[in-house]
């Protein structure tokens, strides 16, 4: 098993706001990702925990299909 990683509730919040924006079925990948990769960091920081973040986030990313297949009227 391996070992837990101690974050701040600041890098936590950080965490858990990056997960808040992805799909609910995004979310646990993304957490799992996200504590593999802070697991190999020598030293945690709040900037560290940043970029992991950003990083897995970019990677389970999928913009939104904003596409519409209906034409909308110009009076609004």
């Amino acid at each position: 098993m391996s070992t837990p990683i101690s974050l701040t509730d600041d890098e936590l919040t950080v965490v858990m706001n990056a997960a808040r924006v992805l799909p609910i079925a995004d979310r646990d990948p993304f957490l799992r990702q996200v504590a593999a990769a802070l697991a190999t960091q020598p030293v945690l920081g709040p900037g560290i925990v940043s970029r992991v973040c950003r990083e897995v986030q970019q990677r389970l990313w999928c913009a939104p299909d904003l596409r519409i297949d209906e034409p909308r009227s110009r009076a609004y």
